[in-house]
């Protein structure tokens, strides 16, 4: 990057976090720096588009043996090795922002504020694999996930492999494999026993969204005073910064952060493949495993 007024390159990485951080109004930050308001301006512009520069190379989707081993630690947070098939979890979180003067009420979500929406997939690491911001608040997520690319242009997860997704929705097998729990309450032992395994490990997704409150706690508690169209650019920043932070061993402890939409269904998208009945042959196989622990061949009831 090219400067034009002086600032040292380590001046504006300090700039650049001290704004993603407390998402202060290009108003406070000059005060904080002795900077001027327009130089702000320009700091932070500059750095964001810096960082997403290498946002394809930080937050992307796994493949061959990395692939392998994200099907294993699910199955190991799932305590089942029917889960190896997931290879991420999905869910999405409001971003708060303050009312455009246009349109507001697009913006004015069913938690009563104002927001643009991030929907995201983890693998087990609580790493972003992927991220779809960019739409209203006021939007159903899962009109969001249908006019997503990793929805359109089937992008993930590969053939033979599963997404695990929360909520009262439909499963998925096609255009992408969507795995979500049965739905309350539950019609036998084999369906509960599913959703408990299920549940540990999509929950993963939570924790990610809870670490990155922890990590930035202005992206959940203060709205974000910016133009909505710039919004995207700044949460894409914190995701691959989150990212790099947890390369790099940079970890805290964080609650799980629950954000689900309580809003009504989408209408059934006639195009969108039924997968309950992989849904049902992964809650056989959770419940009678094909390899059982050697001790219990010993007992009558076998």
């Amino acid at each position: 990057m090219e400067s034009d007024h002086g600032w040292e390159r380590d001046i504006e990485v300090l700039v650049f976090l001290y704004w993603l951080a407390h998402a202060a109004s290009y108003m406070v930050e000059p005060q904080t720096f002795d900077i001027p308001k327009t130089s702000v301006h320009d700091i932070v512009h500059r750095m964001s588009k810096a960082v997403l520069g290498i946002l394809k190379k930080v937050v992307c989707f796994p493949t061959g043996d990395d692939l392998e081993t994200v099907g294993a630690e699910f199955a190991q947070l799932a305590s089942s090795p029917a889960f190896s098939r997931a290879v991420g979890a999905i869910d999405g979180c409001h971003i708060r922002i303050k009312p455009p003067a246009n349109n507001s009420h697009c913006y004015y979500n069913r938690k009563l504020f104002h927001s643009i929406q991030l929907q995201a997939i983890t693998d087990h690491r609580e790493k972003f694999l992927y991220i779809f911001v960019g739409y209203a608040g006021s939007v159903h997520n899962v009109r969001v996930l249908r006019n997503s690319p990793v929805y359109t242009g089937s992008l993930y997860p590969p053939p033979g492999k599963c997404v695990l997704w929360d909520g009262d929705y439909l499963c998925l097998s096609a255009p992408i494999c969507l795995i979500t729990p049965y739905r309350e309450p539950v019609q036998n032992p084999v369906q509960a026993r599913f959703n408990r395994k299920h549940s540990h490990a999509r929950n993963i997704i939570e924790r990610a969204f809870g670490l990155m409150k922890m990590r930035w706690c202005s992206i959940f508690f203060k709205a974000l005073e910016i133009s909505p169209a710039f919004v995207p650019e700044v949460v894409a920043c914190r995701a691959v910064l989150h990212n790099l932070a947890l390369l790099s061993g940079d970890t805290v402890e964080a609650e799980d952060e629950e954000d689900h939409d309580d809003g009504p269904p989408e209408p059934h998208n006639p195009q969108a493949g039924v997968g309950d009945h992989v849904r049902d042959n992964l809650a056989a196989v959770v419940s009678a495993p094909n390899i059982c622990v050697a001790a219990l061949h010993e007992h009558d009831y076998l």
